[in-house]
């Protein structure tokens, strides 16, 4: 009785989870996708934002199908095809999730740090025609590493030699006394980049957890720890709404909408 209460609460958990995590992307692709109408283009950083909102709905309805077959019908989940092409995609999108986060640090290094290396100079004034090709990379490597289901941390490395970077630069603009768009430009990429630092390095701890309670045939604690991965893209994307004066608008004016329809009523 006791395991399937536990059962029970860690579903109705992630039911919530996914819920959240797909409004909350539904609410950043929305909002791209109404100023591309407007506007008819998107700039490089949108592009990243939009497709890592789309990767992530499609995350969480697959990882909700997931969890759901996987609590009720434990045993059939790895025995039916169908059954095992959910779960493909579950961890294709799970890595898309990780390889698109891990492009917007990288796109966030090129168009804002100021290295002076002459490869950096090119990249800085080719990325904007490179993202394409980078978000196409990140979709081939989510497929492989969704095949033999390895998770890379090398682009977390890459983000604390980044942020470090970025606050060493932050430094001196402040010392030149440089406090203009640029210098918040700097704050708001540095906190998106901790941000990614922070969640996925504890996803990439739950996840190499659960694998472990897993072969040691335990179901309790993966399904605690699945209720963890399941928050951290859901996070990470509240994180970057707020890192983006756009989405950080557009959310304020819908909560300040909302407020007033509740104080008439």
């Amino acid at each position: 009785t006791l395991k399937i209460l536990n059962h029970v609460f860690s579903l109705a958990i992630i039911t919530l989870e996914a819920f959240a995590g797909v409004w909350i992307n539904a609410f950043i692709v929305c909002v791209l996708c109404i100023g591309w109408v407007k506007k008819k283009t998107l700039n490089s950083n949108e592009k990243i934002l939009l497709l890592l909102g789309c990767s992530r709905i499609y995350f969480y309805c697959f990882s909700w199908v997931y969890s759901f077959l996987y609590i009720i019908y434990p045993n059939y989940i790895h025995l039916h095809t169908e059954l095992q092409l959910i779960t493909s995609f579950q961890n294709f999108f799970n890595y898309s999730n990780l390889w698109i986060s891990a492009c917007l640090c990288a796109f966030y290094c090129i168009k804002i740090a100021n290295f002076r290396n002459r490869f950096f100079t090119y990249l800085k004034a080719k990325i904007d025609k490179m993202v394409p090709w980078f978000l196409l990379g990140s979709g081939v490597l989510a497929f492989a590493m969704g095949i033999n289901n390895k998770l890379n941390i090398t682009f977390m490395l890459s983000a604390v030699f980044l942020l470090f970077s970025l606050w060493s630069h932050k430094r001196k603009m402040q010392t030149n006394s440089m406090k203009d768009l640029s210098m918040e430009a700097h704050i708001r990429a540095m906190k998106s980049i901790l941000a990614f630092l922070v969640i996925y390095s504890m996803n990439f701890v739950c996840f190499t957890l659960t694998i472990i309670y897993i072969m040691k045939n335990e179901n309790i604690i993966p399904l605690l720890l699945s209720i963890c991965l399941h928050a951290f893209p859901g996070v990470h994307s509240v994180v970057l709404i707020f890192s983006n004066p756009k989405l950080e608008k557009a959310l304020l004016k819908i909560l300040s909408c909302v407020k007033c329809e509740f104080c008439i009523k």
